[in-house]
């Protein structure tokens, strides 16, 4: 007799329609967590999963809600909450994709950095779904522009990763705003306090999905890391690039940006090197990786997301230019060399206040990572030396280069040159305007920077946290009316970048907090987080340290941005034109110089800014605390 019991996605209970879907994706077997929080979502229960980034969570909870999704009924259903837009617009995605079946399904994602205007319009169409950043949610509801009196299930997703950027608050916020009997799936890597109380709070006799991670690696592959100090990760990739003997390389970013940023500095400095993310077509990120496969290509520069299932035996060293979030990543990461036997080269890129992951790493996986140094700017200079001449000599073709030798001949018969003056010139004009030679001089610069920052850690120069874990102040600033000063203070562990001081108009009578303004700057000026120096919050404004230079276009968005509900109208902070009132002591202990606080996520490094920036805008008038 036959067995007709139903196997994989189909012994779920997942409707035609999504298991349609997922047999043209190729999904054959659900993952553990999906395996897991399918059936109880698809019971209306309460989830709360704990997984680790990569292991299937977003199919976890858009399958089984989806199946349970009205698609006849124009209101919004289901709210996801995610950390950045960057997820935000992943998970968005991904759920257009698994409702392709589903006539009738429409899904926005609100997030910071976008356009009101468009998020409006969509809004107004009633999509079932919604996804967006916490930030973004609460500007929409108090505008009235978002509606949750018809939503049905709420899913916070990464919500380690919210309460680490500042938006456990707002979550909460957010969800007392939602009917009571609203159904709520909580997925997060770890488990701390904080998230556990939100659990309490808001989820009713939940389901509990545990998943233990398999965190192995090829002990074929070695694994090194280059503690990040005085010089911009690029930087150090070309020099690990230049000095390395490798077949082909693959470089880990977090942002589609830092895709193209990445690849395009390399592609400057003479490597073949694609970009790989979301954003790229299908056809061409396939034809990337064939180009890979091919030897037509050294580099790729790419996402978590956009490497997933990405098999080339070529290639022999993997770098973390951004160390990952988890253990799991990193796992997955460098599993793409020591391919089929062979041996791999594993590198992590670590800044001081990462070193705890990379800890947590070695722990996880069982094995030390060793500190790599820097390959010189000597070592550099001769291995561009032996490819200079190694070029020169593999262009020597008597036959084939005649037509040049009888030129040369004409000009050392009638000019009274020496032909290795001519040779030298020829080179010149080959190598073109650009250095052949990095100037050795960055060595001693870079070595005395590392060294500062060595001295740091060692005597514990942590600057005190201003706040608890749950995103609230518990130190206050001293009780002086002195306002800060224009001069900025120097950029801790990057003292080589001129900052200036910025002023934005809200403060703590908004409910501004160190955390909001941190969130705020990186992700609409796409600013890596250790470029973010000293912030002070006082009554109705705020100062923030940034470096030098912030270009126009990026001034421009940061004024726009929305903080608490009120745009920021930043501008070059002037004593002179502090608003009303504002002449109260901190309200907030100063945030530390040097970067992000410990817990924040951090965006990657980018490069810094080059312009003089935008003119400060006029001097905003005293107003009333707004309301929530």
């Amino acid at each position: 007799m036959t067995d007709t019991t139903p196997t994989g996605f189909a012994s779920l209970g997942l409707p035609f329609s999504i298991l349609r879907t997922l047999e043209e994706l190729g999904y054959e077997a659900p993952s553990p967590i999906q395996a897991e929080s399918i059936p109880p979502l698809l019971e209306g229960k309460d989830v709360l999963g704990m997984a680790q980034t990569g292991t299937g969570k977003t199919a976890a909870f858009a399958l089984p809600l989806l199946s349970r999704t009205q698609a006849d009924f124009n209101s919004p259903q289901v709210l996801c909450l995610a950390p950045t837009r960057e997820l935000a617009q992943q998970v968005a995605e991904a759920i257009r994709t698994y409702s392709k079946y589903i006539p009738g399904i429409g899904v926005t994602a609100i997030y910071g950095g976008a356009d009101y205007g468009s998020q409006l319009r969509e809004l107004k169409r009633g999509p079932q779904w919604v996804v967006g950043t916490p930030g973004r949610v609460m500007d929409h509801l108090r505008r009235g522009t978002l509606n949750l009196a018809d939503i049905k299930a709420v899913v916070l997703d990464e919500a380690d990763e919210m309460l680490r950027m500042g938006f456990i608050d707002d979550v909460n916020w957010i969800l007392e705003h939602t009917p009571r009997t609203r159904q709520v799936a909580l997925f997060s890597a770890t488990m701390p306090r904080e998230i556990q109380r939100v659990a309490e709070t808001h989820l009713k006799d939940p389901v509990e999905v545990k998943i233990q991670t398999k965190t192995t690696t090829n002990d074929k592959i070695r694994q090194r890391y280059w503690f990040v100090a005085g010089a911009h990760k690029n930087d150090a990739l070309l020099r690990i690039a230049e000095t390395e003997e490798f077949d082909a390389m693959m470089v880990f970013v977090r942002t589609k940006q830092a895709t193209e940023e990445v690849a395009d500095f390399m592609q400057a400095n003479g490597f073949k090197c694609s970009p790989l993310n979301g954003d790229i077509p299908q056809a061409l990120r396939e034809k990337a990786v064939e180009k890979l496969k091919a030897g037509q290509l050294d580099i790729i520069v790419a996402t978590d997301v956009a490497a997933r299932g990405l098999d080339v035996e070529r290639i022999s060293h993997v770098i973390n230019y951004d160390i990952p979030q988890d253990t799991e990543s990193y796992v997955h990461r460098i599993g793409r060399t020591g391919r089929a036997g062979r041996n791999g080269e594993a590198i992590v890129f670590v800044r001081g206040r990462e070193k705890r992951m990379l800890r947590d790493i070695e722990k996880a996986t069982r094995q030390a990572i060793e500190e790599m140094p820097l390959p010189t700017a000597k070592m550099v200079n001769e291995k561009r030396r032996e490819r200079f001449q190694a070029q020169i000599l593999d262009a020597i073709h008597p036959e084939r280069n005649n037509q040049y030798r009888e030129m040369i001949e004409t000009i050392l018969s009638q000019n009274p040159v020496d032909a290795l003056d001519v040779a030298a010139a020829l080179a010149a004009l080959l190598q073109g305007e650009k250095s052949l030679f990095i100037n050795e001089q960055t060595d001693a610069r870079m070595a005395d920077a590392r060294e500062r920052e060595l001295r740091n850690e060692s005597r514990g120069e942590r600057p005190s946290r201003d706040r608890d874990s749950r995103g609230d102040s518990r130190e206050r600033g001293p009780r002086s009316k002195a306002l800060p000063d224009e001069r900025p203070k120097p950029l801790k562990g990057h003292p080589e970048v001129e900052m200036t001081r910025y002023m934005v108009g809200i403060g703590y009578d908004d409910g501004l907090k160190p955390g909001n303004l941190v969130g705020a700057v990186a992700n609409e000026a796409d600013l890596d987080s250790d470029y973010i120096g000293h912030i002070e919050i006082f009554d109705n404004f705020a100062v923030v340290d940034l470096p030098e230079g912030m270009p126009a276009p990026t001034m421009g968005k940061l004024r726009k941005a929305r903080v608490c509900g009120r745009p920021l109208e930043i501008k070059v902070y002037k004593e002179s034109e502090v608003p009303q009132g504002g002449a109260g002591a901190p309200r907030r202990a100063p945030r530390r110089a040097e970067g992000q606080r410990d817990g924040f996520a951090k965006k990657p490094a980018r490069a810094k800014p080059r312009d003089n920036g935008a003119p400060a805008p006029g001097t905003r008038a005293p107003r009333k605390r707004r309301e929530a």
